[in-house]
C-alpha cells in the first residue's frame, strides 16, 4: 500500500473488497510474528495498547518497518503514544462512553504533536460492544459498552459519529473478548452509515471473520488471537482477501 492510507481503505470499500489488519501489543511484542504476517499479505499493521509496561512503543514500531513494508498505523491507548516512526495514527473517540476524557479531553493535550507530527491522522469514532467479560479496554476506559444485543443503539451511535465528521467507525468487543460483535449488529450499524466499518475483538477463527465480512465489516482485525496462533493470520487472511459480495 502506497500513499494515503485512508484513501485506500475507501477504494477496498468501494470496489467491495475487504482489509484485514492485525493488531500487534508492544507489550507482547515478538519479531518472529512478522514473517507470518508479510506471508499472509496483511494489509494495515495496527500497533498499541492499553498499558506499554516496558517503554516498547517506539522499538516495537522501528522493528517492524524494519521487517516489514506493510503500513504501520497507530491505535492509540493513551495520549502517549504518538510516534513519527509509524505512517498514521486512528485517532480515536469513544463515542460508545461518556468519558469527557476520552471523547475531547485527551486530543486537546496531544493535538499540538500531532500536528507537528508526520503521521496521516484518521478521525475514527470508536465504538466499544459488550463481550460478555471485562476487557482491557473496558477496564481503561472506565465506560459502559453498549449492551451485545442492542444493534440500534450502536446504529445511532455510528450516525451520530458519522455526522459528527468522524471517517471511519471501529466497532470492538476488546481484547480477549469471549463474544465478537454479532452479525445483527454490524449489518445494522452498517446499514446507516456510509464510511468505512473497522469489527474487531473475538474474532478468532475464519469462520467468525467471515461472518463480519458477510455482515459488512469493511476491515476485520485481529489482535490477541493471532498472537496465541500464528496459522490463523493466514487463515483468517485468506478468508478476508478471498471474499465476495
Amino acid at each position: 500500500m502506497n500513499g494515503n492510507i485512508y484513501q485506500h481503505i475507501l477504494e477496498y470499500k468501494k470496489n467491495n473488497k475487504k482489509l484485514f489488519a492485525v493488531l500487534v501489543d508492544p507489550d507482547k511484542y515478538h519479531s518472529d510474528i512478522i514473517e507470518k504476517i508479510n506471508e499472509a499479505k496483511v494489509d494495515i499493521l495496527l500497533v498499541g495498547g492499553s498499558l506499554l509496561s516496558n517503554g516498547s512503543f517506539e522499538k516495537c514500531i522501528a522493528d517492524i518497518r524494519k521487517r516489514s513494508k506493510i503500513p504501520v498505523v497507530i491505535f492509540p491507548g493513551n495520549d502517549l503514544q504518538i510516534s513519527n516512526k509509524a505512517q498514521g495514527i486512528l485517532l480515536l473517540s469513544l463515542i460508545s462512553g461518556r468519558n469527557a476524557d476520552l471523547l475531547i479531553g485527551k486530543h486537546v493535550i496531544a493535538a499540538p504533536l500531532l500536528r507537528a507530527s508526520k503521521l496521516e491522522i484518521i478521525p475514527t469514532g470508536y465504538i466499544l460492544i459488550d463481550s460478555g467479560k471485562q476487557t482491557s479496554a473496558l477496564y481503561m476506559s472506565n465506560t459502559n459498552p453498549i449492551p451485545f444485543d442492542k444493534p440500534d443503539i450502536a446504529a445511532c451511535t455510528a450516525m451520530a459519529g458519522e455526522m459528527l465528521g468522524l471517517k471511519i467507525m471501529y466497532m470492538d468487543a476488546g481484547s480477549g473478548a469471549e463474544n465478537c460483535v454479532s452479525a445483527k449488529m454490524i449489518q445494522e450499524v452498517k446499514n446507516n452509515i456510509k464510511i468505512p466499518l473497522i469489527v474487531g475483538g473475538g474474532i478468532n477463527s475464519s469462520s467468525k471473520a467471515k461472518i463480519a465480512c458477510e455482515a459488512g465489516a469493511d476491515m476485520i482485525v485481529v489482535g490477541n488471537a493471532a498472537e496465541k496462533d500464528n496459522k490463523l493470520i493466514k487463515e483468517i487472511a485468506k478468508v478476508v482477501h478471498s471474499y465476495k459480495k
